[in-house]
């Protein structure tokens, strides 16, 4: 099945949701952990940054939950998103023992084609994505792999307004939905 290309990221609930989108979409993926976007001061900023810079898709299920999670994320980022509504349909995951409270449907239990059908009117086919931070020069600029590497990424994230305590993969993936590739070389030589 051939994926359909975005250049905005795409923010979702939870892990599976994530398998699931990450079967149909050429883009970042960011799951929340559900409620914990509520607490969660640092991710919240990420998704500011990423909506401003590069444009952030919202899909989440179509219950109660999911209403209160995305309109969260439409409050703190000021409606700088674009939304995907998955159709109320009643089920079960096949995961899952029961059903949800509400007895619908999550992303992750949608079709793919239904999904897919959502997503088409964000498709850019054209878009390259920026040169890319491999994680071969992240490694070499010493963001990870070394004794310092941990306290040279906060030193990193600080830089660019991102929260400290993100995992080396987690950095680098922000990274390149963010920054070009010139200014990670420029914020590395600040560092040094």
């Amino acid at each position: 099945m051939k994926k359909i290309k975005l250049s905005q990221a795409v923010v979702c609930e939870g892990r599976y949701d994530k398998i699931k989108l990450d079967a149909l979409l050429d883009a970042e993926i960011i799951t929340l952990e559900g409620f914990g976007i509520f607490n969660n001061l640092e991710k919240r900023r990420l998704l500011c940054s990423i909506a401003e810079r590069r444009g952030l898709i919202v899909v989440t299920d179509s219950d109660s939950a999911g209403a209160m999670i995305r309109n969260h994320i439409n409050n703190i980022t000021r409606g700088n998103v674009e939304h995907v509504y998955i159709p109320p349909t009643q089920g079960k995951e096949k995961r899952k023992a029961t059903p949800s409270k509400e007895g619908l449907l999550g992303v992750e239990g949608i079709e793919l084609e239904v999904l897919r059908g959502l997503f088409e009117r964000f498709e850019d086919p054209d878009y390259q994505p920026p040169n890319q931070i491999s994680r071969e020069r992240f490694y070499s600029d010493g963001y990870s792999g070394t004794d310092d590497a941990k306290a040279r990424r906060e030193r990193l994230a600080e830089e660019l307004s991102l929260p400290k305590n993100m995992s080396s993969k987690a950095l680098l993936s922000a990274l390149n939905m963010l920054v070009s590739l010139e200014e990670y070389e420029r914020i590395t030589e600040k560092i040094k």
